[in-house]
């Protein structure tokens, strides 16, 4: 007799008032990812905004482009190019208002700059030149974070916290389907969740996480649907859509804003370059689907739907390219001088108080640097 039989029939209690009873439903995602661009949908698109996005992209596609050129000549130590994610990256920054912030990967500087950084700030950490490289408070764009997934529990306490103060704004928190592997990605899902913060995160699923393709990283239907088991929304969307990608992201920060808590949003996108300029990316995947995904270029998606309609024409398309020709080449230009570090700035903005141990390096350091500087003068 088992111990059950021993203390009678098992009936199963009801659960205890204070568990939370949600309706899954409502918060399970589409069965395919939402598009706009050649759909009905399109037509009710503001042109407008349409022409915006499409500027964008070229700009951000010329700004990839020339970043990953400037590995090449010794001028950036790496660079994640996020080349056939544009869509994404400026939906991401378009969708956001100024008062709101905006948490990015270290794949994403293309948002940051979209978002309003100076494009050579936001590849000063690439180059190895200073800590961040700009103002997080300038235009509201946290550091760009390179390990994975640990900007998303800054996003959302920043997100409840200005909640708790009264302040009327959002927090976007972007990273790659890789970073849906950590634990911070959970842990931050969660907090947003149950503190009803307003949040919304963005996964950019690009295929694969350095080497790893997604079907190794979880056996989920999508990624979106993974919101469901923390009690927010999920939304699954064609990340090479930029219209798409910008209504959804706007849907879901108007409903953060309006107290309806977080949202998790899967964008359905591709890795065009390697995962850096220093990944071999021919190792693991093959040059048939890379060509497969060119097809579908987010930048060719929206040219056709503007000028199937009209709402492009070649002198348009000419001079939104002229323009990202100038951008480049102004970057080149000023990628091009040498800044003049200071290496005592290394210990500047480690701690508000620096303590006993970084006082002590940085008068080693400056120490060396004397006996240095008279070494040379005395030759």
């Amino acid at each position: 007799m088992t111990v059950m039989e021993q203390r009678g029939a098992y009936r199963p209690s009801p659960p205890p008032a204070w568990q939370p009873r949600t309706d899954p439903a409502p918060l399970l995602p589409d069965a395919e990812p939402y598009r706009v661009l050649g759909t009905e949908a399109a037509a009710k698109a503001d042109p407008e905004l349409l022409r915006r996005l499409y500027g964008q992209l070229v700009l951000g596609r010329r700004y990839n482009t020339q970043a990953t050129a400037l590995t090449k000549q010794g001028r950036l130590a790496v660079y994640p190019s996020s080349t056939g994610q544009e869509a994404c990256e400026v939906a991401a920054a378009l969708a956001l208002e100024d008062r709101d912030w905006l948490f990015p990967s270290y794949r994403d500087t293309l948002a940051a700059v979209a978002r309003g950084v100076d494009p050579v700030q936001a590849l000063t950490l690439l180059r190895g030149d200073w800590h961040t490289g700009y103002d997080p408070y300038e235009h509201r764009v946290a550091p760009l974070s390179t390990p994975l997934a640990t900007q998303l529990p800054h996003a959302v306490g920043l997100a409840h916290a200005a909640r708790l103060k009264g302040d009327d704004v959002v927090a976007l928190a972007m990273v790659g389907d890789g970073g849906t592997s950590e634990g911070d990605f959970h842990e931050a899902l969660n907090f947003a969740a149950v503190w009803q913060a307003p949040v919304v995160f963005l996964v950019q699923n690009n295929g694969f996480a350095i080497s790893v393709p997604l079907a190794k990283q979880t056996a989920a239907p999508s990624l979106a649907h993974k919101a469901v088991g923390y009690g927010m929304p999920g939304r699954l969307v064609d990340g090479n859509d930029a219209a798409a990608v910008h209504e959804v992201l706007t849907d879901a920060v108007r409903h953060a804003r309006a107290g309806g808590g977080p949202t998790l949003i899967e964008a359905v996108t591709y890795r065009i370059d390697a995962h850096t300029n220093a990944d071999d990316a021919t190792r693991y995947r093959g040059d048939a689907e890379v060509e497969t995904w060119r097809a579908h270029d987010p930048v060719r998606l929206l040219e056709r739907e503007l000028t199937g309609r009209g709402l492009l024409d070649e002198d348009a398309v000419a001079a939104v390219r002229e323009d990202a020709e100038a951008m480049a080449a102004r970057l080149r230009e000023r990628m091009n001088q040498d800044p003049a570090l200071d290496p005592m700035d290394l210990f500047a903005h480690v701690y508000a108080e620096p303590t006993g141990q970084l006082r002590e390096q940085q008068e080693l350091l400056r120490a060396e640097l004397a006996a240095e500087a008279e070494e040379g003068a005395a030759r």
